[in-house]
């Protein structure tokens, strides 16, 4: 008899996980809390690495379609002093596939496919061990058990409790995020700024991100080290009062450089948490994590990269693993996740800490890494 297996989460973790397991002809429940697919914007770009995001959807046999959607010049990245001065200017191969763009609601929709999601399903929370199997508690009252729950429900997971008392927590650093529209026909001068990809801008102790998305689009974020509460005469919905506190922030830098601040269209403010680097925890019967609900870390290039890679892992191991015992597998599973996630904990964590710093050379010394020269 089939296992009930459930994915909490819709993103890209959730999705792969589920996507892989169809391919394999195994079903599962994919429960999602937002009411439709697209009932709030998406998100901005991804990079899907070659050996992490790109090798989950080759498991999941969607690599061909990624790359026809994908935008490997995304991969340009411009860095520039706060007085305009261009400081680096990296440009792909031609044949350059490491690190391809592609919007989360082209990636999401890629991994949809014929899945069967349960929209509007909220979770409140999930009771490991009862007779019946794990069960799963939802907003409107009802439950329903399974025989493993995986918890791909991010930062603020209620999946989470059922295994781990950890909580996320604060990293001192706070993004706004912005967005300008239509940039190459309404702000020319911006979009050769920013290039094909990315633009960097980086200060003491705060930086401006610009990075293109598809059709015209590009989030800005706006990046600075302030206590929690650093908002607190700050009405956050009030987009002009936003807008001048950011202008003041950044006071001095080239008027260019600002521009992506003025010309934005609306603030969402977004401060970083991340849970303790090489969270784990005891091994939990019929629920276990993986993504951000497992491993919250700076927002550097990693956490969807991951979440997609250990989705199709652990799907693979349960279809191919069939009739094995599944707690065992999730168990094995779980060691694998922690030990690579720990070491792109101690990466980001460090890499946000260089990148957000007193001395804005440490953020340039990161990129001179990992760039070819």
């Amino acid at each position: 008899m089939r296992q009930r297996i459930a994915v909490i989460g819709g993103g890209p973790g959730g999705l792969t996980f589920a996507r892989v397991l169809h391919r394999h002809g195994y079903p599962a429940t994919v429960l999602e809390r937002e009411p439709a697919p697209d009932a709030r914007p998406p998100g901005g770009t991804l990079d899907l690495q070659e050996g992490l995001g790109q090798r989950a959807l080759d498991k999941a046999g969607l690599l061909t379609e990624f790359r026809a959607l994908s935008r490997p010049e995304g991969q340009a990245m411009r860095i520039l002093d706060p007085d305009g001065t261009v400081l680096r200017d990296w440009q792909p191969r031609p044949d350059d596939e490491a690190n391809p763009e592609i919007d989360r609601g082209q990636l999401r929709d890629l991994l949809l496919g014929e899945l069967d999601v349960q929209w509007g399903r909220a979770v409140t929370h999930v009771v490991p061990g009862t007779p019946d199997g794990a069960l799963v508690h939802f907003a409107d009252g009802r439950q329903e058990a399974f025989d493993l729950v995986v918890g791909a429900d991010g930062a603020w997971s209620r999946t989470r409790p059922a295994v781990s008392p950890a909580t996320p927590h604060y990293t001192g650093v706070t993004a706004i995020e912005t967005s300008l529209d239509d940039v190459d026909t309404r702000h020319p001068d911006l979009s050769r700024l920013i290039g094909d990809g990315s633009l960097a801008v980086y200060g003491v102790n705060r930086a401006l991100v610009a990075q293109r998305n598809s059709g015209g689009h590009v989030k800005v974020y706006a990046q600075f080290r302030a206590p929690l509460d650093w908002h607190a005469n700050l009405d956050l919905t009030d987009a002009e009062a936003v807008r001048a506190s950011l202008l003041a922030l950044f006071d001095g830098w080239a008027a260019p450089v600002l521009d992506l601040v003025r010309h934005g269209t609306a603030f969402v403010h977004r401060p970083l948490y991340v849970l303790p680097v090489n969270h784990a925890w005891t091994h939990v019967p019929g629920v276990t994590l993986l993504g951000d609900a497992a491993h919250l870390m700076p927002p550097l290039g990693a956490g969807a990269n991951l979440a997609m890679l250990e989705g199709a892992e652990l799907a693979e191991s349960i279809a191919i693993g069939a009739g094995d015992d599944l707690d065992e597998t999730v168990r094995a599973f779980e060691e694998q996740m922690w030990a690579r996630a720990g070491r792109w904990s101690q990466i980001t964590t460090a890499g946000l800490e260089r990148l957000v710093s007193p001395d804005p050379a440490e953020a340039i010394a990161v990129f001179d890494r990992v760039q070819p020269s």
